[in-house]
């Protein structure tokens, strides 16, 4: 009986194995598909699929051919600048609706998370002629601010779930200590919340860096990202369907990269919370 039991033990851990591999090869393959699409020259683009001559000269194209290589610059700068305004107007807002009670809390909380639900093209016929008016068109401050209305909701409520799963007391406990609330806050509560912070910042990252119709529409040519730009290899006559994958490719680097790097913060982060008791 016991050489029986480990054997359907060994088969259903052999099974759960082979189960995820085929889920991660099925949720793996459009990037894989677009890696392959990348290599392929144009004259094999159809008539081949696994079997081709490689060619980098799509990235060549795209990369340093071309002017793309600023608009990636110029995504990357926006993206990353809209995370740390979000990060340091956020925190204590979130710290805040998590921690004091005052009227009409939840309703503040719920319109902040309400601008989030928003599509984009709602706001943006208005938004195009103030910032026409203002000054703010296609200008990095612009696409920056304009971004709060993507990271700043999603960030604030991650992190206020976080505030509410420490304990007041730990607070309590540290101010009678000698320790005053700026101190609490930065040495002790900031650490706790760190796998939040990390998680929410790149849920923000990767929501900021994929926005296309803010950038589309309020920026022209010296703050437009480059995933406006990569519509320009869509030509009238025909389609590069080799240089708009490696566009692709090269603009999912930074997202990939990044979540490699802080895999286990960010697991954790998104993790936390989610079994209690």
């Amino acid at each position: 009986m016991k050489t029986g039991s480990s054997f359907f033990q060994l088969l259903g851990q052999g099974s759960k194995t082979f189960l995820l591999l085929v889920y991660a090869l099925f949720a793996l393959f459009p990037l894989v598909w677009m890696v392959i699409m990348s290599l392929k020259p144009d004259n094999q683009m159809f008539s081949t699929t696994f079997i081709f001559s490689p060619t980098l000269e799509n990235y060549d194209a795209v990369f340093l051919r071309s002017d793309y290589s600023r608009f990636f610059f110029n995504n990357l700068c926006v993206s990353v600048l809209a995370v740390v305004v979000s990060l340091v107007v956020g925190v204590p807002a979130a710290y805040a609706l998590a921690r004091f009670q005052f009227k009409l809390k939840e309703d503040i909380a719920f319109t902040i998370l309400s601008f989030r639900f928003a599509p984009e093209i709602l706001v943006i016929l208005p938004l195009f002629l103030i910032y026409q008016k203002i000054g703010l068109y296609d200008t990095y401050l612009g696409l920056i601010w304009v971004y709060q209305l993507i990271t700043l909701p999603l960030l604030i409520w991650i992190l206020r779930g976080f505030f509410e799963d420490i304990s007041p007391d730990i607070e309590a406990a540290a101010q009678l200590d000698g320790y005053s609330w700026w101190q609490v806050f930065l040495r002790l509560l900031l650490p706790l919340v760190r796998p939040g912070l990390v998680a929410a910042g790149l849920l923000c990252f990767i929501f900021a860096w994929n926005s296309f119709t803010f950038p589309l529409l309020l920026s022209a040519s010296n703050a437009q990202t480059s995933t406006v730009v990569a519509l320009r290899f869509l030509a009238s006559d025909t389609v590069h369907y080799g240089q708009v994958a490696a566009a692709a490719t090269i603009s999912a680097l930074p997202e990939v990269i990044l979540a490699l790097l802080i895999q286990k913060h960010l697991v954790r982060g998104l993790s936390f919370g989610a079994v209690k008791g």
